[in-house]
């Protein structure tokens, strides 16, 4: 595939595109076109009776519970009701954060309200704590319980949570903030990791560490290792070194790229070694070296970035039926996104196991498949498009001005009920790195934001 073919595929028509819509009525394609050309330029749309009436709650407010909403109030049409509800009054995208490590960017340009889907699109936004839920049970009511006693009622019940993280050995959450970041939430701890980088001394070690697989963004550590070895290399000397311990047997995307990246880019300043489990962490609060111990032995760092293992959001785990793949993922059917073991409870997002990657650019699309489905299931129609697909994209920083990219379609399998790749659609990566992959990483990014909270 062809550079500027990947980037067209990006662009806002393939993200409103990749999603079913064959066994729509042409009058309701006609105003999805119409109410998604027009929700990107600040005017907001004239929502249609569409015959779907209901209420829907969705609890978190990242990529995918922000695009369900979205799309929920433009293909819901004027009688679906939709309550969003995050603790935060802001999301901090976590897409592109590895570049405020290098200081190209700033979380607070990586930083979006949610004051477009309330003013353009009618969503009632709640800021507060999800402790419970009741499900729906048939076409009655469920309903959403907040930390404060508030329950909001609803026919249907979105959940996108995110990412947890497991436990580390000998790292408590206050050492986690301060001292040996995991910086995998964007945010505050992007900031900190950003300067004890800047703060590490010439000829220093970053060590970082990469949990098991499934994890969110799964190219997101290589990236993250190229990103930090450009910028130490200029700024930290000659023997300045950045050492990756992977939990993993390999690279677990973009292998190409990062292999590249590693041994030719960044030759002689990255370390990278698989198959490192880690066993404890001793974080060093007076100014020395931090270390780690994997099932191979200790690695001392100035700099530690340990990534824990991830599990689905608290509400999930917190409810077996819900948590019913291993204890710490949602099993759902991958053409509405139904939990498979809590009926009209829908998981989207990092906390399903969909089979596909758990990122923002498929979070979006996720989203849309469910908005879709729940469009449907509130105007009588009780069977979600028999054959989705979605588009698994992502660019990815290779120095501070060289980026490559990645992208998968995924079709419906339906003699196993999941998704899988389209045959000659994916994997597919850049042939190599260059400026103006970078370039149009911008403009990706850009698009899918505005797609999302525009």
């Amino acid at each position: 595939m062809k550079r500027r073919q990947f980037v067209g595929l990006l662009g806002a028509s393939a993200l409103s595109l990749l999603l079913p819509g064959a066994a729509l009525a042409d009058d309701e394609r006609k105003r999805r076109s119409t109410s998604t050309a027009t929700s990107t330029t600040g005017t907001a749309p004239v929502l249609a009776d569409t015959g779907a009436t209901g209420s829907v709650v969705v609890v978190g407010g990242g990529m995918a519970g922000a695009t369900a909403a979205k799309f929920l109030r433009l293909w819901g049409g004027s009688n679906v009701k939709v309550t969003l509800i995050d603790q935060n009054a802001t999301y901090s995208s976590n897409i592109m954060s590895n570049l405020v490590l290098n200081g190209s960017t700033t979380m607070s340009q990586l930083t979006y309200n949610y004051n477009a889907l309330k003013t353009l699109y009618g969503i009632n936004f709640v800021q507060g704590s999800v402790v419970g839920i009741v499900p729906p049970v048939g076409t009655g009511m469920g309903s959403v319980r907040l930390a404060n006693g508030t329950t909001i009622a609803a026919n249907k019940i979105i959940l996108a949570p995110g990412i947890e993280f497991d436990a580390v050995p000998g790292l408590t959450p206050a050492l986690q903030d301060g001292y040996v970041t995991h910086a995998w939430k964007a945010g505050a701890q992007t900031t900190k990791l950003a300067s004890q980088i800047r703060n590490m001394p010439v000829g220093g070690t970053f060590v970082m560490t990469i949990p098991a697989s499934p994890y969110r963004c799964p190219p997101g550590p290589y990236e993250r290792a190229c990103i930090v070895a450009d910028w130490v290399k200029k700024n930290k000397g000659p023997n300045a070194r950045v050492i990756v311990l992977d939990a993993n047997a390999g690279i677990q995307a973009e292998k190409h790229s990062f292999e590249t990246a590693f041994n030719v880019t960044h030759a002689g300043v990255i370390d990278y070694r698989p198959n490192q489990t880690v066993a404890s962490v001793t974080a060093n609060t007076t100014g020395g070296k931090h270390a780690v111990t994997t099932n191979t032995g200790t690695v001392y760092a100035d700099v530690l970035n340990v990534i824990p293992s991830h599990k689905a959001g608290k509400i999930i785990t917190d409810n077996p039926a819900l948590a019913n793949v291993g204890g710490r993922w949602a099993g759902v059917d991958v053409r509405s996104y139904e939990s498979s073991g809590v009926p009209n409870v829908y998981v989207i997002g990092d906390s399903a196991a969909s089979g596909q990657p758990k990122a923002g650019h498929i979070a979006n699309q996720e989203a849309k498949l469910c908005a879709d489905a729940i469009t449907r299931a509130l105007r009588g129609d009780l069977i979600p498009n028999p054959a989705p697909k979605t588009n698994s994209a992502c660019y990815s920083p290779i120095t501070a001005d060289t980026a490559s990219w990645l992208t998968v379609v995924y079709g419906y399998d339906a003699v196993n009920n999941k998704m899988v790749a389209v045959p000659g659609a994916g994997p597919i990566e850049a042939a190599a790195a260059s400026q103006d992959n970078f370039n149009d990483m911008k403009k990706w990014f850009a698009t899918l934001m505005a797609d999302s909270f525009a």
